[in-house]
């Protein structure tokens, strides 16, 4: 039994304030309570406020899915290096990690007081938009722990719940699905809530909030035979997987036969791009988003983050995404031995407005429009972004962007409802036409159903034993959602897992490390250009530098290989682990040793 004196601190934990604030002073908000929630202004704010604190930041939607087989970075993710993470290492159950739920909970609790005050569409509207939250910021919670307390009240000294175990990951997602059910039906879209901004939680939003969190435990019984926290097979006491992806299905055909949104069109070479480079939302595709606005001075700093070689990770793309690009006749590559200077030849537009091509250019602070590379000391594989990036020369080392950012747009619902369709057994060409093929069409790609076969992709998600035996059409939506979401808010380190393609996220080639581009013999000793630059391949003693890589093929971390010694795929090693417990995280050990009742996840 939990000993009396750590109840306070347990508390906090719940309650989402320090142990210090929770034995020095009297809760505010609980002051606040006898003269808030009282109107329609009340809930306003309170609204307000969850969606200040909770939206999804810069970083988290543009920098959110950068531990993938896609992105090569300077520092592995504690997570997956060998023999590092445990236990004692892990976070997320402090009392700020529960704070957010808290808040939710409280608004909903506490809004009674306003229900006389305000229309009863009013009223439904806010408390959608307080369940919304709690769905939301369970979501994040479930995908890392599992199984989890499921807490839909504002916890008391007293509460049993401090000295109780876990429940049931499917009884949470099953709390959670009925949060978000609410807010689909209750929240609202008139014009107040659906703004040309579209960061306002409404009807639209908690749709494609839906469809994501029902895709991804749909999926996620599927390809995994049992709750990695217990071990023990699913129940399928609530849901069903098949009744998630109908849950999908049905949220998507919503938002689709709205009539609201369309895929953001233009020219095939910057259609794509405009939804990651626009200061003004492409609102016609946009479902939810954070808004920036330069003369608001609301802007961020995420350009330096992907250019700088300091101040972040030295994010590069891999030889595995752009293998994923078609070319422009729909048809797969058949070798990625190609150099650099000719990959991009014929491919879909999409690859040059996710990776620097040949022509890509930038503008120098004299208002000079130059061809730009790739630089060599800041990325780690030869290729280097450009997706989220503003080509200014000023964005490169301060917070100047402006760039709006995409949440959830059509695009996604697009590829949610084709990949549900699909697992259901109930894909046909009209449906391929109206999702795969519209994205492919509008990145200039030729749309053919039955898709073709990929043997470099099928291999690749053979290579893990639940990506055996998939079909065409899986294999081709698993493509489609890796380039048209290629480093958005977590999306490929979420396909991985409810995939259960984890292996793949460490593996890599031949469990040496990041693969990148391919240099020939030529290149290697000689040199390649790229946009009027000459890059080099020197002697493991000639340093790193904007142009030139130094290859020493000793294999060791953090140094640089060519696969065939002196030609062949550049190779930035880097080892890493996976083992099958990593589909969740330990519950960290200073929350167990406060209530042992919490239990550990399976194999941790």
């Amino acid at each position: 039994m939990i000993m009396r004196r750590y109840i306070p601190l347990l508390l906090a934990i719940f309650l989402g304030v320090s142990c210090q604030d929770f034995l020095d002073k009297q809760p505010s908000n609980k002051i606040a309570a006898d003269r808030y929630y009282a109107n329609e202004t009340d809930l306003r704010l309170a609204a307000n406020g969850l969606l200040n604190s909770y939206l999804p930041s810069w970083n988290n939607i543009a920098l959110g899915d950068m531990y993938t087989d896609f992105v090569a970075t300077k520092q592995s993710d504690a997570f997956y290096q060998p023999g590092i993470w445990d236990a004692e290492r892990e976070t997320g159950w402090t009392s700020g990690d529960w704070s957010g739920i808290r808040r939710a909970n409280y608004m909903i609790t506490n809004m009674v007081r306003a229900k006389d005050a305000v229309s009863p569409e009013i009223y439904n509207h806010y408390m959608g938009v307080a369940r919304f939250w709690r769905a939301f910021l369970y979501f994040s919670k479930l995908k890392k722990f599992g199984d989890l307390p499921w807490v839909d009240h504002v916890v008391s000294e007293d509460d049993p719940l401090l000295f109780e175990g876990r429940d049931d990951r499917e009884y949470v997602f099953h709390m959670m699905l009925e949060d978000i059910n609410f807010a689909c039906e209750n929240c609202l879209a008139t014009s107040e809530f659906f703004t040309s901004g579209r960061t306002i939680v409404n009807k639209w939003v908690a749709l494609a909030y839906k469809s994501e969190l029902c895709l991804f435990e749909a999926s996620f019984r599927k390809y995994h035979n049992a709750n990695p926290s217990t071990g023990r097979a699913w129940t399928n006491k609530y849901e069903t997987s098949e009744a998630l992806y109908q849950n999908v299905i049905d949220a998507c055909e919503e938002i689709m036969e709205s009539g609201l949104f369309s895929l953001h069109t233009g020219k095939v070479q910057t259609a794509y791009g405009e939804l990651f480079q626009s200061e003004n939302i492409p609102a016609d595709e946009v479902i939810w988003s954070r808004q920036a606005n330069e003369s608001q001075q609301v802007m961020h700093n995420v350009t330096v983050s992907y250019t700088s070689q300091s101040a972040a990770q030295r994010y590069s793309p891999t030889k595995e995404l752009v293998n994923h690009y078609l070319k422009l006749d729909g048809t797969p590559i058949t070798t990625d031995q190609v150099s650099v200077t000719q990959e991009f030849a014929d491919r879909d537009w999409r690859l040059s407005q996710t990776i620097i091509a040949p022509g890509h250019s930038w503008m120098r602070t004299s208002g000079i429009q130059e061809l730009k590379g790739p630089s060599f000391a800041t990325v780690l594989t030869g290729y280097a972004f450009c997706k989220w990036v503003l080509e200014r020369e000023r964005c490169y080392s301060g917070t100047w962007c402006n760039n709006s950012m995409p949440i959830y747009r059509l695009g996604r619902t697009l590829l949610d409802y084709a990949e549900a369709m699909a697992e259901t057994g109930r894909m046909d060409a009209s449906v391929w036409s109206s999702t795969i093929g519209a994205l492919r069409e509008r990145a200039g790609v030729a749309s053919i159903y039955p898709p073709v076969h990929d043997n470099m992709l099928s291999a690749y998600y053979a290579s893990v034993p639940a990506g055996e035996g998939l079909s065409d059409e899986i294999i081709e939506i698993r493509r489609e959602r890796a380039v048209e979401l290629a480093t958005e808010y977590g999306c490929r380190q979420d396909d991985l897992k409810r995939w259960a393609c984890g292996p793949l996220i460490t593996n890599r080639y031949q469990n040496q490390g990041w693969r990148g581009i391919w240099v020939s013999p030529t290149e290697a000793s000689g040199g390649l250009v790229f946009n009027g630059t000459t890059y080099t391949f020197g002697s493991a003693t000639s340093g790193t530098s904007a142009t030139n890589y130094p290859i020493a093929n000793s294999g060791a971390d953090a140094t640089y290989s060519l696969s065939n010694g002196n030609s062949g795929y550049l190779i930035f090693n880097y080892k890493l682990e996976w083992n099958d417990r990593m589909y969740v995280n330990p519950i960290p050990l200073a929350a167990l040793k406060l209530n042992p009742q919490l239990g550990q996840n399976f194999g941790w």
